[in-house]
């Protein structure tokens, strides 16, 4: 209202014309209405957001989030909806997207849905007017399974990298993909090792039925482990964990096999070290105490059926402490490893020899006889042994010493007891021995200690009368039906100033298991020869022939021949008049060697029988190989010979066997008429035995011949 001059009031009206507005806003609703309802349809969720709260979302959206409707996300703050992570980020991208007016780029970020839970988005922001206020429009790709895929794949490229070899094989088990730890491990690169099989590693230590039962495994459980022997390129074997699994498709049908393995020989090796730290001597190599208590338990509870005797030797180097003060420690290590390594080559192989403790050392001699004194014979050989190599001087860089070694030793197996108890009488007998003076032996058990004494007295007594030649042949008539007494079996005397004559049975083992042999053996075949030369010039006597009986120990002597033929030329006595007999137990280590020695000797005239006939395990195709002149039955048969069958069958069967091959058969042990008669009615026309003369002292001897 105004007035005007006249101070009348008057209307004024201003028209101005709006229908353009009109229909711009009319335009921009239809065109709002069409872009919500184009939004509401839109498959990719879509938020709308201003001054930093949900300003709208579409139905995708609420779907992607978890809401229930649209009142869950709109007004709650942006930032709400955004993992903390990436919160800073987003502020700062849309805050110069809307100084700028740009567009924001495609960004990969997380979002919180409703329930906390996180996903993973692609989103692009849009700058835009909602309402008639600036806003950004947030268009999102939901690509949490495609995350989580990608992922897998990456997992999935890191392990078959990883440091375990892996191959893939299609269906018929061709290998296409291999990782480089298979290289690595195996030595064959990808190239060589694509389109073969897994066979391509087989080290042919494992048989069918080993490949048989690992697929039949895989077919019937889609998986197989455990471990396996391969080799690699440059041919060498080595150790492997293997797993195996099956890869099958929607129908059920196998498609490929996917196998891992790890190359154990590290393992192996760690394993070997720590064996050692715990079960072996670190100075020697030998086991500890820790395995030799394993060992004797082992033995103790042994199975009944496999049940034997076994023994338990406790050594103790004497003196060691000085020897060890006065060379010094690096000096005394020297020794105990060479000690160590003699006891070892004085055991069997299947014995045990431990160092327990500075100087100490246990050997477990298991496995021997369950008869007791066959048990002592075999214990007392190993300790024969054991003394002849450790009492030999040890040359070390600058001196040479000795260093004497007392043992102590028990049985155990007859009954159970428990592990340490033969250990315990083991040590106190090894004092015992330390106490007797060192460098001996002494038993726990009294009653065996007893044998032991009188065996090394018996021992300490032989060697005394080979040095005073206490020793004399005792000759035995050998008759022929045709010819009388044709010659004689020289038979060894110990004539002991204390025992009298000592029958050969009580000291002739013994003087083989410790070499003594050897000087008796030598004096025999002297004797026996100088015996045939003073009765080459007795014409009564000079058609004798002398039997020398030869152990296999001294057979077995590399000089043996030299030996006989020396002994020969030195008295000048005729080869053709000496006879020696051999065991069969001879012809078992080396029939060869034999052959060639008997075959050297035969050929200066020396005889040959082969004593005892019957009772060793003489291959006969050696037996027909060698120079013999003739065989010997031996007594056990002969003495039974008209009661037991087998004994004259034997008898029959050896006359027969000495017949087809051409040669002489004499019975020993022969001591009445009767059992002449038989042997003779068989074949056999040669005899030894009572019936005709006892072993006799040489005067005694010739004046049976001179009377006969």
């Amino acid at each position: 209202m105004v007035q005007d001059d006249d101070g009348l009031s008057k209307l004024r009206m201003v028209i101005k014309d709006i229908t353009e507005r009109k229909i711009i806003e009319a335009t921009l609703r239809a065109s709002e209405e069409q872009y919500r309802s184009l939004v509401e349809w839109m498959p990719e969720p879509m938020i709308v957001h201003g001054t930093g709260r949900v300003l709208y979302v579409n139905p995708a959206a609420i779907k992607m989030f978890g809401a229930t409707s649209a009142s869950d996300l709109v007004g709650k703050p942006m930032l709400d909806l955004i993992h903390p992570d990436f919160r800073k980020v987003v502020s700062e991208r849309v805050g110069h997207n809307a100084k700028s007016g740009s567009s924001t780029p495609m960004l990969e970020q997380k979002l919180l849905k409703v329930d906390g839970s996180v996903i993973d988005v692609e989103v692009q922001g849009i700058q835009m007017y909602f309402d008639g206020r600036p806003a950004v429009q947030a268009v999102m790709r939901d690509v949490t399974d495609r995350k989580v895929t990608e992922e897998a794949q990456r997992i999935a490229a890191t392990a078959f990298e990883s440091q375990q070899g892996m191959f893939i094989t299609d269906a018929q088990k061709v290998i296409l993909r291999v990782n480089k730890a298979f290289t690595h491990i195996t030595g064959y690169p990808g190239e060589e090792a694509i389109g073969q099989t897994p066979a391509l590693l087989k080290s042919g230590q494992h048989d069918a039925n080993f490949y048989a039962a690992m697929w039949d495994s895989i077919n019937r459980t889609d998986a197989w482990q455990g471990e396996i022997w391969n080799h690699r390129k440059n041919g060498k074997v080595y150790s492997e964990h293997l797993s195996i699994s099956t890869v099958r498709n929607d129908a059920g049908l196998p498609t490929h096999y996917v196998g891992a393995f790890s190359d154990l020989t590290p393992y192996k090796a760690a394993e070997e070290q720590i064996y050692d730290l715990a079960y072996r001597d670190l100075l020697t190599g030998l086991p500890n105490r820790r395995q030799m208590i394993i060992r004797l338990q082992q033995a103790i509870t042994a199975d009944e059926s496999e049940k034997h005797l076994g023994a338990l030797l406790m050594l103790d180097l004497d003196h060691f402490k000085d020897l060890n003060d006065s060379l010094g420690h690096e000096q005394g290590d020297m020794v105990l490893q060479r000690f160590a390594k003699r006891l070892s080559a004085a055991v069997r192989e299947s014995d045990t020899v431990a160092r327990v403790d500075g100087d100490v050392f246990v050997v477990l001699l298991d496995a021997l006889s369950p008869d007791p004194q066959k048990a002592l014979k075999q214990a007392q050989t190993v300790v024969s042994k054991m003394y002849e190599l450790l009492n030999k001087p040890y040359q070390l860089a600058d001196s040479q010493i000795s260093c004497t070694t007392s043992i102590g030793i028990t049985f155990f197996g007859e009954h159970y007891e428990e592990t340490l108890e033969p250990l315990k009488r083991a040590e106190l007998a090894m004092y015992q021995a330390k106490s007797a003076g060192r460098n001996t032996l002494c038993f726990f058990d009294p009653q065996m200690q007893v044998v032991v004494n009188a065996r090394v007295m018996l021992k300490e007594a032989l060697r005394q009368a080979i040095d005073k030649e206490q020793f004399s042949l005792y000759y035995q008539a050998q008759v022929s039906d045709s010819e009388g007494i044709i010659g004689v079996e020289a038979l060894l005397r110990w004539l002991d100033p204390k025992r009298g004559v000592v029958s050969p049975a009580e000291f002739i083992s013994l003087a083989e298991e410790t070499d003594l042999i050897l000087p008796i053996g030598s004096w025999v075949l002297e004797t026996a020869c100088k015996q045939l030369v003073l009765w080459a010039g007795q014409p009564e006597r000079q058609h004798l022939n002398i039997a020398v009986n030869v152990s296999a120990r001294q057979f077995r002597e590399g000089n043996f021949v030299e030996q006989v033929l020396a002994t020969l030329e030195r008295t000048g006595a005729n080869a053709k008049r000496l006879k020696l007999e051999l065991t069969e137990s001879i012809l078992i280590a080396d029939a060869e060697d034999v052959i060639v020695k008997m075959n050297a000797l035969k050929a200066i005239g020396v005889g040959f029988a082969i004593d005892d006939f019957g009772t060793g395990y003489s291959s006969l195709s050696y037996l027909k190989r060698l120079p013999l002149d003739r065989l010997k039955i031996d007594q056990s048969f002969v003495r039974n010979i008209l009661m037991d069958a087998d004994d004259a069958a034997i008898s029959r069967a050896i006359i027969a066997m000495a017949s087809s091959m051409g040669l002489g058969v004499i019975a020993e042990g022969v001591e009445t008429q009767a059992q002449r008669e038989f042997l003779a009615n068989m074949g056999c026309h040669t005899y030894q035995g009572y019936l005709f003369s006892r072993p006799l002292p040489i005067a005694e001897f010739e004046a049976l011949v001179t009377c006969g």
